[in-house]
């Protein structure tokens, strides 16, 4: 493609880390953390255990071809030149689906986090306002986007860093409890560590997937990242302490502050842990930061969908017009299109049963797994087509290849078989599986088969 219709990289290195911890740290911990805690009890730390080494590989696996082949699109393209032309077209029709369906819910939670300030303020108006004002961010050039999302993960960092280290004092010290050190009696006084057995653990699984959404998000920033050889490893490499120190951290203070069988029962954790020091306006503060959040969240929404639409539209499996590049350098076209479509379906959202949207939503959970699964299906094969000289001399390697990569598979599945397995997350299932129906329908229909699809990617210079 001519120079002028390429993306920039305007993504500096401190972009890219808080991209990265953004992306680990989403609306979950504060809304959905108590719905897991009441699964599984303290034993929720080991769900998010084995769930921070899961994702830890995939991103390893993703790492391994996105510091080779630092392109917009990351795993979609890797899938088109290693997999197959078919397999980059569904994964990226799919994470392009997973990342709008998101950027709808998030918008009209949006709306509803306003309310809690202006119960009076009309929620279509809230909702035009944050599309518009993330629309035109994301259309201004990918350094605006980098920025907003640095700052965003600025306040979910402070506020999660604040609640852990508040509640280390209340557990050692007895801060805002007269001095009476609570301790750590909670985690195992209220039926054990494990007071659901491993059936609470297995049923937690799926609800903590749902909170690493989003995760992937760092090889998307490659094509457009500074320095993206550097910088993409060092941000991979950061996930687990983050999945450590975010997630395990917080829910450890949490559920040593207060008996895992009530939480949730009387208000958010963290809302609570921040009243204790006597802080009235603790949560409009919880409040504000949710909204950030799921700000955040749209936000990356439509810089996904944008960039994953663009990577179509080059290897001819999307219109030509969203591979056109702005003078800005961004994919104006695929985002406003993303955008319009986002509008729409908080217009449905409002004009139709609320189960309705509720189906549609739950297809981004499987739409996740699925890109997962292909991210690590990918870098199998991309590894199994290296020379030994070239596999001697990858940059970035997958660990424990190929038993990290199958490791990493079982458990995909096993999170499939506890999505089926649960009442409320089954639907995603069906769901899904017609979303890949329709796009597999069209990829044939449309004769994409039939056309030469564009393999950007070279052979790697190692040898």
């Amino acid at each position: 493609m001519a120079e002028n219709n390429q993306l920039q990289r305007g993504l500096k290195e401190r972009h890219v880390q808080m991209i990265a911890i953004g992306g680990a740290i989403g609306v979950g911990l504060f809304l959905g953390s108590a719905q897991t805690i009441n699964m599984a009890g303290p034993g929720i730390l080991v769900t998010y255990g084995i769930a921070g080494i899961i994702i830890f590989f995939i991103m390893r696996a993703l790492g391994e071809v996105a510091v080779e082949f630092p392109v917009a699109g990351a795993f979609s393209a890797y899938a088109n030149d290693f997999v197959g032309p078919f397999h980059g077209f569904l994964v990226g029709c799919m994470y392009w689906v997973e990342w709008t369906v998101i950027a709808m819910a998030e918008l009209t939670a949006m709306a509803i986090y306003v309310n809690f300030w202006f119960p009076d303020f009309p929620q279509w108006a809230s909702t035009l306002i944050f599309l518009g004002l993330l629309t035109l961010a994301n259309l201004t050039a990918a350094s605006l986007f980098g920025e907003m999302e640095f700052w965003f993960a600025i306040i979910k960092v402070v506020t999660i860093l604040a609640m852990i280290l508040i509640g280390a004092c209340m557990i050692l010290f007895g801060l805002g409890n007269g001095g009476e050190a609570i301790g750590f009696s909670n985690l195992t006084s209220h039926g054990g560590f494990f007071p659901n057995g491993a059936r609470g653990v297995f049923d937690a699984l799926v609800m903590v997937a749902f909170a690493f959404i989003g995760v992937e998000l760092i090889g998307i920033t490659a094509g457009e990242a500074e320095n993206p050889r550097k910088v993409i490893p060092k941000a991979i490499n950061t996930v687990i302490y983050r999945i450590l120190i975010f997630y395990i951290g917080a829910l450890f203070v949490i559920m040593c502050l207060y008996p895992w069988d009530e939480i949730g029962t009387t208000g958010s954790p963290f809302v609570l842990t921040f009243s204790k020091l006597g802080i009235a306006a603790a949560a409009g503060i919880i409040n504000f930061v949710v909204l950030t959040a799921a700000l955040s969240s749209c936000n990356s929404g439509l810089y996904s969908c944008g960039r994953m639409l663009y990577n179509l539209s080059v290897h001819n499996q999307a219109p030509k017009m969203f591979g056109k590049i702005s003078k800005h350098h961004v994919p104006a076209n695929a985002i406003v299109f993303t955008s319009a479509l986002v509008l729409i379906g908080v217009i449905i959202n409002y004009v139709m049963p609320d189960k309705a949207f509720t189906y549609l939503t739950s297809v981004s959970s499987f739409c996740a797994i699925y890109a997962w699964g292909m991210i690590t299906l990918t870098q199998m094969k991309f590894r199994k087509g290296l020379s030994e000289g070239q596999k001697k001399n990858l940059a970035f390697k997958m660990p424990f290849y190929p038993f990290s990569n199958i490791l990493t598979l079982i458990v995909l599945v096993v999170i499939l078989a506890a999505m089926a397995a649960h009442e409320s997350t089954r639907i995603a299932i069906p769901v899904g599986l017609a979303f890949m129906i329709v796009f597999t329908a069209a990829y044939y229909i449309f004769g994409l088969n039939k056309q030469p699809a564009e393999k950007r990617l070279h052979e790697i210079s190692h040898d």
